[in-house]
């Protein structure tokens, strides 16, 4: 296994961090080990054969293409076990609107619809002496 799966064969195990994708990596590899590879001291001069013919699980070596596209029926689903303590307090209902958080508004909000203050110092104003 080791020479064949990238992730033991380095010196540290990171790439053996991912407990899921090794647990995946060694099934593959065992599978095509045990289906498809046929096996010097098992085989004759006339006939290939794989750990699985000689146990008698199959009768011809598989190839990868039809291993990978072989159909597994799934394992009937059952209700997960409840786990923890019961609910003293029910669910929020997801209808109802939320209390607001954070301190009320000293002031409104501004209405969109009226235009906005000018900002800053107003401007100066040159009266023209015609006018005066």
């Amino acid at each position: 296994m080791r020479e064949r799966l990238a992730q033991l064969t380095r010196k540290c195990r990171h790439a053996a961090c991912r407990l899921e994708s090794l647990h995946h990596g060694m099934y593959l590899l065992g599978v095509t080990y045990n289906l498809c590879w046929s096996h010097q001291q098992l085989s004759t001069n006339q006939q290939q054969i794989s750990p699985a013919m000689a146990s008698g699980l199959t009768d011809h070596l598989w190839s990868i293409v039809e291993l990978l596209t072989y159909k597994v029926v799934p394992e009937p689903w059952h209700e997960p076990k409840k786990r923890g303590r019961k609910r003293i307090k029910p669910l929020p209902d997801p209808n109802q609107s939320k209390r607001p958080r954070g301190r009320p508004r000293l002031r409104p909000l501004p209405d969109p619809n009226q235009p906005k203050r000018p900002r800053g110092r107003p401007r100066k104003v040159i009266l023209s002496s015609s006018t005066v």
